[in-house]
């Protein structure tokens, strides 16, 4: 049986977006970054009240559809209590579907607001795993979760049940800073999947599987390899004819050095390096209309009770 929450019970939750895959670790490797969305909720008598400013605010429902509402729902229910109304307000900074983890973001916030508005009965797994849901992969979900980098991964059960979505942090050198060049068109996940090939070659598997591992020792204290660990062959070169404006940056970025990647589904290209990027270069690519973000790595999901 479900327990009702107190009307006037506050919460608000700054949650961090976030790069996934960093180049080979499709589906797997993720990195929390400094550029937040802020969700207050408050237990109300009735009803849904939703505000949402910043990004996003012209297109996002203010309905039940709206996802940072659904995963508060479904944060409520796996914690065991019930909310008779309630009031969402958003404040959003992470571009909407660019590559930087706001649809994930949405669920962490959701689910982080509803456990504390519960009385944080969950433990971390659980919102891991509630999170990353409604996504179907555990990268952007469990950085923002858990902060700095993450390895992800999903089983299956064989009896058939829930995928169970799983993560651990990892440390990332300090001197490591993150540039997104964000072009001014969205992208659908669902769309750039769609242009993956069913089956790789064996070579190329075996040269991501290296760069991954490469990618893991890059990030925590050997950020000199950050180049070859960005390195990819699986799903990037398939994404190129799709994304061309994000192809051309990651070449033109790569050829000067730099580990671009292009960051998750794109269209977003994502810099990582110990110094800041050429100021010549983002000068260029603002002129070319892309915003540019120079962004620290960011630490785990935020949340203040009151």
């Amino acid at each position: 049986m479900s327990s009702e929450l107190e009307i006037g019970t506050k919460v608000t939750v700054t949650v961090p977006g976030s790069s996934a895959n960093l180049g080979p670790g499709f589906d797997t490797l993720g990195l929390a970054l400094a550029i937040f969305d802020t969700v207050e909720v408050e237990v109300i008598a009735a009803g849904l009240e939703i505000e949402v400013y910043g990004e996003g605010e012209d297109d996002l429902p203010r309905d039940g559809s709206h996802l940072v509402v659904k995963a508060i729902r479904s944060g409520l229910n796996a914690a065991g209590a019930e909310a008779p109304g309630l009031r969402v307000v958003c404040t959003n900074a992470i571009p909407q579907s660019r590559g930087l983890g706001s649809s994930a973001a949405a669920a962490v916030a959701g689910v982080v607001a509803a456990n504390a508005l519960a009385g944080a009965p969950l433990t971390t797994d659980q919102i891991v795993q509630l999170s990353s849901a409604f996504e179907g992969h555990p990268d952007n979900a469990a950085a923002s979760v858990l902060g700095s980098a993450v390895v992800s991964w999903t089983t299956t059960p064989v009896d058939g049940s829930q995928p169970g979505y799983r993560a651990v942090s990892i440390p990332v050198d300090r001197r490591i800073k993150a540039t997104a060049l964000v072009p001014d068109f969205h992208a659908s996940t669902v769309a750039v999947r769609r242009v993956l090939p069913s089956h790789v070659t064996h070579t190329d598997a075996r040269f991501n599987v290296s760069r991954t591992a490469v990618m893991t020792v890059a990030l925590q204290n050997h950020p000199e390899l950050l180049w070859e660990g960005t390195r990819d062959r699986l799903h990037q070169p398939y994404r190129a004819d799709v994304l061309p404006v994000t192809a051309e940056w990651v070449n033109r970025l790569r050829n000067r050095g730099y580990a671009a990647y292009l960051s998750g589904a794109g269209p977003t290209v994502m810099v990582l390096s110990t110094d800041s990027v050429d100021e010549k270069i983002l000068d260029d690519a603002r002129a070319a209309g892309l915003r540019v973000h120079e962004l620290d790595v960011a630490g785990p999901v935020q949340v203040e009770i009151g």
